[in-house]
């Protein structure tokens, strides 16, 4: 009885660091307030070519605060299908939740599971703690500054790069402090909108002793003029535990549905009934 408890307190306690893990780095990339089309690539195979004339590291910087900001300003709300995943490297789900994120501008996110399955103990520690985290990030309640903004990074300009259909800044981005939500890494920035397509890296603060390294991609699409979040993977290795594997994917977007409903005076009600009565 003793070593099945000890052995249960044990898996408790690596969930509880894989899931502070995986907020951790799922928070500093909602945070990152980078606002992609990509064809559910995870590997970009385009070479690297020479950046055009003229590109320097404060334009860029600058351009990313413009369009988002004008980006930021026009979403007033979208809704979005939600599958979250753990699993191992041989591919076995572990623990899923499937359900629907809303966002209603500013600053408010709620999420409603449609099905779940898996693990119990993982969805309980790990993904429900993950969604919990990211809604109150929204509110504001646990507000970490971790944009990809001067004050945060330099940006190393490496060239040009084709991800999909989008030809992309490539920049090397070097955080200014050892912070869990700042990460070391890439970045790829649409040439026309200024909007980032994609990043890849590691946080750059180690998260525990337990946790040996955690890597991330998140890939964004275009839906309309906004660039929303497409698929976030989260590579986890853990002392003695193993490798994990998050994936999200944000699928069948509406965006700004809520603003565009026509609100129906009694008169057009009126006139709606009265024709589909002469049919």
């Amino acid at each position: 009885m003793w070593r099945k408890d000890a052995s249960t307190a044990r898996t408790k306690l690596i969930l509880r660091l894989v899931a502070a893990t995986f907020i951790a780095v799922t928070v500093l990339m909602v945070e990152a307030k980078a606002q992609s089309d990509l064809e559910n690539q995870t590997e970009i195979t385009a070479a690297l070519e020479p950046l055009r004339p003229g590109v320097t590291e404060s334009q860029l910087f600058a351009e990313l605060d413009t369009h988002n900001e004008i980006r930021k300003l026009a979403l007033h709300d979208y809704t979005a299908r939600r599958t979250y995943q753990v699993v191992d490297l041989k591919g076995k789900v572990h623990a899923e939740e499937i359900g629907r994120m809303e966002f209603h501008a500013p600053d408010k996110k709620t999420f409603v599971v449609t099905s779940e399955s898996g693990s119990g103990i993982v969805r309980r520690m790990a993904l429900n703690q993950l969604i919990s985290s990211e809604v109150e990030a929204a509110a504001g309640k646990e507000h970490h500054d971790s944009a990809i903004s001067p004050e945060n990074y330099s940006l190393d300009l490496l060239g040009e790069q084709q991800v999909g259909p989008h030809r992309c800044f490539v920049a090397q981005a070097v955080p200014h402090r050892k912070d869990k939500y700042l990460f070391e890494g890439k970045v790829w920035i649409d040439v026309d909108d200024y909007a980032v397509v994609r990043i890849e890296g590691h946080p750059a603060k180690k998260l525990s002793f337990w946790i040996q390294r955690a890597d991330f991609v998140r890939q964004y699409q275009k839906i309309g003029s906004f660039w929303l979040p497409q698929r976030d993977e989260t590579f986890v290795q853990v002392r003695l535990y193993g490798k994990k594997v998050l994936t999200i994917d944000h699928q069948d977007y509406v965006v700004n549905g809520a603003q565009n409903k026509e609100v129906s005076t009694p008169a057009q009600e009126a006139r709606a009934r009265a024709v589909v009565g002469a049919n």
